[in-house]
C-alpha cells in the first residue's frame, strides 16, 4: 500500500474512495488498479458479468479481503490503517474491526446469526461491537424491523422466515450500525424470484432517504430507477461509468454493449 495520499495531506472529499486496487489469488489476477469513489448521499451500482471481480472489489473496501496493492479511504480515513505524522500503520484485527463498523455490509446469502432471533440480529453489532446502551438499541432495532415490514417477526429465528424477510433483516442489521455508507453484494441473487420485489423495496426506500449506497446488483432495472451513477467492470476492470441513461441506454465501450445486449435481449 502507497501513502501518497497521506504525504500529499490531503483529505479526500468522497465518503468512500478506493485507489488503484488490485488483488490476485495465486497466478489469478481478479482486480486490476480499480479506482472508484462515492460521494455522500450517492447510489453506485456496479454491474457486469459474473467473474468480473464485483464482488472481490466490494470485499477489499472493508478489508474482508485484503488488497495486494492500493488505497480505500473512508471517510477521510485510510482503511486498515492509521495516519501518524504523516506515515501509515497498519492496524491491530481489534481496530479494524471498529473501524469497519463505519461501512455496513449486506450479503448475498445473508449471513444472519442462526441461533439469533431478528431482533437479537440487529442488536448484536451496535451492542457488541459499537458498546451502546442495549436498551437505546433494542428501541431503534425494533422500529428499523417495522421499517422494512418485520414487525410481527421480531422475534423469530431465521430458520422461521424466507429469503426475502432473511435480507431484510439483514438491511435492518446493517442500518442498525449507522455507517457512513452501505455495501451491498448481490443481495437478491439467492432469492426466489417473487421474493426478489420486497427487498428491492426496502433499498430504494433507503435510496430515497438519502443513504450513501455502493450496490454490486444484476437488477438492471433497479440500476436504471435508483442509482446516481453505474458503474461496468469485466475482467477485473472499470470499463466504463457514468449516469444510467447514458451507460444502460448509450454505453460507449464495445464490451459495456455486448453485456447489455445478453442481460436486456
Amino acid at each position: 500500500m502507497t501513502n501518497q495520499a497521506a504525504q500529499e495531506g490531503t483529505r479526500p472529499k468522497p465518503v468512500l474512495e478506493a485507489i488503484s486496487i488490485s488483488k490476485s489469488y495465486g497466478h489469478h489476477q481478479v482486480l486490476h488498479e480499480v479506482s472508484l469513489d462515492v460521494n455522500p448521499g450517492e447510489v453506485v451500482c456496479v454491474i457486469g458479468p459474473s467473474g468480473a471481480g464485483k464482488s472481490t472489489f466490494l470485499r477489499t473496501l472493508n478489508r474482508l479481503e485484503v488488497p495486494d496493492a492500493g488505497e480505500v479511504w473512508v471517510g477521510g480515513e485510510p482503511m486498515g490503517f492509521k495516519l501518524v505524522d504523516g506515515k501509515l500503520h497498519e492496524l491491530s484485527e481489534r481496530y479494524l474491526c471498529a473501524q469497519r463498523a463505519r461501512t455496513a455490509m449486506v450479503f448475498q446469502h445473508f449471513n444472519l446469526f442462526p441461533h439469533l432471533t431478528a431482533l437479537e440480529n440487529v442488536m448484536e453489532g451496535p451492542v457488541r461491537v459499537q458498546k451502546r446502551n442495549s436498551d437505546e438499541v433494542k428501541e431503534e432495532a425494533v422500529e428499523w424491523l417495522k421499517r422494512v415490514g418485520l414487525e410481527d417477526k421480531v422475534h423469530h429465528y431465521p430458520s422461521q422466515l424466507s429469503g426475502g424477510q432473511r435480507q431484510r433483516v439483514a438491511i435492518a442489521r446493517a442500518v442498525a450500525m449507522k455507517p457512513l455508507f452501505l455495501l451491498f453484494d448481490e443481495p437478491t441473487s439467492a432469492l426466489d424470484p417473487e421474493l426478489v420485489g420486497e427487498v428491492l423495496d426496502v433499498m430504494t426506500a433507503l435510496a430515497t432517504e438519502g443513504r450513501t449506497m455502493l450496490v454490486v446488483t444484476h437488477e438492471i432495472g433497479f440500476a436504471r430507477q435508483v442509482a446516481d451513477r453505474i458503474v461496468f467492470m469485466a475482467d477485473g476492470a472499470v470499463v466504463e461509468e457514468g449516469p444510467p441513461e447514458q451507460v444502460l441506454n448509450s454505453p460507449r465501450e464495445a464490451r459495456t454493449q455486448q453485456f447489455l445486449q445478453r442481460v436486456l435481449a
